[in-house]
C-alpha cells in the first residue's frame, strides 16, 4: 500500500486528467482510481469531495447534473479550459519533481 501522504498532493492533477479523458462522477473517480492502481491506492470519499470542493473554487472544474439513474441524479464534473491549463503546468513541474527524485533514488534498490 502507498502511504497516501505522498500521493495527498498529486491528488488535484489526479483527479484533473480522469475528468480530462471524459466527465465523470465522483464513484466512478474512485474506482478508476482502484482499478489503474490494482488497488494500491484508495481515495477516500470524503478526501476526494474535498479536492472536488476544491478545484470548483479554483473554476479547473464545473459540476453539472445528469439524468436520473438508480437512485437519483449524478452529480459529474468536467474540466474547464483553465483547468486544462493547469493540468499541463502540473505535468511539467511532475516531470522535474520526477527527474530530481529519480537523481538519488536510482540504482538504490
Amino acid at each position: 500500500m502507498i502511504r497516501s501522504d505522498i500521493i495527498r498532493g498529486h491528488l488535484d492533477s489526479i483527479i484533473l486528467s480522469l475528468v480530462l479523458e471524459k466527465d465523470r462522477y465522483g464513484y466512478e473517480i474512485s474506482k478508476e482510481i482502484s482499478t489503474r492502481t490494482n488497488d494500491r491506492f484508495q481515495i477516500k470519499e470524503a478526501t476526494l469531495y474535498a479536492v472536488f470542493q476544491r478545484l470548483e473554487k479554483k473554476e479547473l472544474i464545473e459540476s453539472y447534473f445528469g439524468d436520473v439513474s438508480k437512485g437519483g441524479k449524478r452529480k459529474y464534473y468536467r474540466i474547464t479550459t483553465l483547468g486544462k491549463a493547469y493540468l499541463k503546468e502540473m505535468v511539467i513541474e511532475w516531470q522535474e519533481i520526477k527527474e530530481i527524485v529519480d537523481l538519488f533514488m536510482e540504482g538504490l534498490e
